[in-house]
């Protein structure tokens, strides 16, 4: 009981303005990070808790219903566990609209789902099984800023030349079940789509170096300049021209949209029962909202944007392997090698001492340019075998022996 009358009382504490609000931004991620939710697995009561409270949102701010019989939820079913091979699952997408008169519309989403108790795979940490991940940055930062980009929107006097379609996906963490089911079945004319902004992960920009990724920046010719001219001294963008990556602007960009993902970086909480809401940094990420407003307003000046496919790094790999390092890829790096967005606890790589940020360059007597290079060089190995691994540490090579 306390819990929900704790649920009720952030709901009513919601600013309503035309202007992005820090303080709005951390009171979403409070509640949709709350141990009460269980870490939101796709599926789960926790999760409904999350889609109650997102719908709760979207009534205050009178978005128009563009789910199944005229709600907000769009069904879909799914199979949890990995590579969907476990019981099958109800989940919902939450899409709300924003009707402009305008033959186009701007599409905003994130992924409100996460990893629940650690049940199912995903988790980083060693011992996962019955802790709740409660995923603050992870996705209830995009969450809160599609919110807060959707009453700033709503609320703006001055009208855009698009219609805004605001988007709320689930089984994201399962391999992006929702948003490949709503782009497969969308309730609205997706070739009459302008563009997608996906966010995942905006609420830990770094108040020291202030990096913002923004991937898809390929995705048309108008990406590169604006966001050039958006990066400032509160916000530094770096882009990435790949449309495909992992998270759910990949299945919009399947079907011929131009995508950008705005993404703060990787830490040390990712995917671990650590990432809560008191790391959030509100303000970092008030200012990524105004990057994203601005940019649409500059969008405003322009024609349709024109699709442009890119060549995009891998993103996964079909074949087998019998070693893993336990170690997630960077899939917004530049640099030569395999850059280290996240080690998993009690796995090869953490076990020989290898560190976030590091970028792998060498594993045995196999150069490491890509992430391609990194899956042949895995296939080359049997466990028990001890190689070394070569790592550039921040300007130092760095030499590990690696047990798999």
């Amino acid at each position: 009981m306390r819990n929900i009358l704790w649920f009720i009382f952030i709901v009513g504490q919601i600013t309503a303005y035309a202007q992005t609000s820090s303080q709005n931004i951390l009171r979403h991620i409070r509640v949709l990070s709350n141990d009460s939710l269980e870490g939101r697995g796709t599926g789960t009561a926790g999760e409904k808790l999350a889609l109650a409270y997102i719908q709760s949102q979207w009534r205050e701010l009178k978005l128009t219903p563009r789910g199944d019989g005229g709600g907000y939820t769009q069904k879909f079913t799914f199979k949890s566990g990995m590579h969907g091979t476990g019981k099958e699952g109800t989940s919902y997408n939450l899409a709300g609209y924003i009707d402009n008169q305008a033959p186009f519309t701007i599409i905003i989403g994130a992924h409100y789902d996460h990893l629940g108790l650690g049940l199912e795979s995903g988790s980083l940490d060693a011992n996962p099984q019955n802790k709740i991940h409660n995923g603050a940055d992870d996705n209830a930062s995009g969450v809160a800023g599609v919110i807060e980009l959707a009453r700033y929107f709503q609320n703006n006097k001055q009208k855009e030349k698009y219609n805004f379609l605001f988007l709320c996906f689930s089984g994201e963490e399962l391999g992006l079940v929702g948003s490949k089911y709503f782009t497969e079945n969308s309730p609205v004319d997706l070739a009459k789509t302008n563009l997608m902004i996906n966010l995942d992960m905006v609420g830990r920009l770094d108040p020291a170096t202030k990096g913002l990724t923004v991937s898809g920046s390929g995705t048309s010719a108008a990406f590169e300049p604006l966001l050039k001219n958006l990066s400032n001294s509160q916000v530094q963008i770096k882009t990435d021209s790949s449309g495909l990556g992992p998270s759910d602007h990949s299945s919009f960009y399947l079907k011929n949209i131009p995508v950008l993902h705005f993404f703060t970086g990787s830490h040390s909480d990712y995917h671990k029962p650590s990432d809560d809401w008191e790391k959030i940094n509100a303000e970092g990420e008030r200012e990524v909202l105004n990057v994203i407003i601005k940019l649409i307003e500059s969008l405003d000046k322009q024609p349709k944007l024109a699709f442009l496919p890119t060549k995009n790094k891998s993103m996964s790999s079909s074949r087998s392997f019998k070693v893993t390092m336990g170690v997630m890829p960077s899939y917004s790096s530049n640099e030569e090698g395999l850059k280290v967005d996240g080690v998993s606890d009690g796995k090869p790589a953490q076990k020989a001492g290898i560190q976030t940020g590091d970028v792998i360059t060498q594993i045995g007597e196999y150069p490491i340019k890509d992430i391609q290079n990194y899956m042949d060089a895995l296939g080359k190995f049997e466990k028990g075998q001890t190689v070394a691994v070569k790592v550039n540490r921040g300007g130092e090579i760095v030499i590990v022996k690696v047990t798999f």
